[in-house]
């Protein structure tokens, strides 16, 4: 009878351990990736990242943000050294694929960032920004952002005043104290 629970005992231990060691595997290939991404070996952290991502839950909140931060910052350094495809009819365009897969991973980054902080940098932090910014223009056409569209029509509008009416008195002069 003594042996059942000590069976049961180094049962669970041995699945803890395999729990513990799995956790512990995951991060080793994030960091194996980090480093392969830091020396600007992106096909290699590019595929360590896929082999690790169906396992991503495994990471903890701040390995997650780092993990789509590599993810989406290398398929960003792979779209800027990628040729791009000018086939008509031909093969799709990698460096397309690369910027699509950039913006989706950077953009899981950010969130992930935003919810729990601390995953990050402020280096990083900004090159995410920085990257986003560019990609985004793929989407919305270069529009930099609302307000700014918003101040752009203002500024053009007042200018189609004044050459409307050349005659039209100044405007008044701020007033002083």
């Amino acid at each position: 009878m003594p042996r059942l629970p000590f069976a049961a005992t180094m049962s669970a231990l041995a699945l803890l351990g395999s729990v513990l060691l799995g956790c512990a595997t995951y991060r080793q290939d994030l960091e194996r990736a980090q480093k392969h991404y830091e020396e600007n070996q992106y096909e290699k952290a590019l595929a360590l990242f896929r082999v690790l991502e169906p396992d991503i839950d495994s990471l903890s909140d701040a390995e997650q943000a780092k993990y789509a931060y590599l993810r989406g910052m290398t398929d960003y350094r792979l779209a800027g050294l990628s040729l791009a495809a000018n086939v008509p009819g031909g093969v799709a365009d990698p460096r397309r694929g690369y910027r699509d897969n950039a913006r989706h991973w950077l953009a899981v980054a950010a969130a992930i960032e935003k919810n729990t902080p601390g995953g990050l940098t402020g280096d990083e932090k900004k090159r995410l920004e920085d990257s986003l910014t560019d990609l985004n223009k793929d989407v919305y056409g270069g529009i930099e952002s609302v307000e700014d569209k918003a101040d752009d029509t203002k500024k053009g509008e007042d200018a189609a005043e004044k050459k409307a009416d050349p005659n039209a008195a100044p405007a008044p002069a701020p007033a002083t104290k």
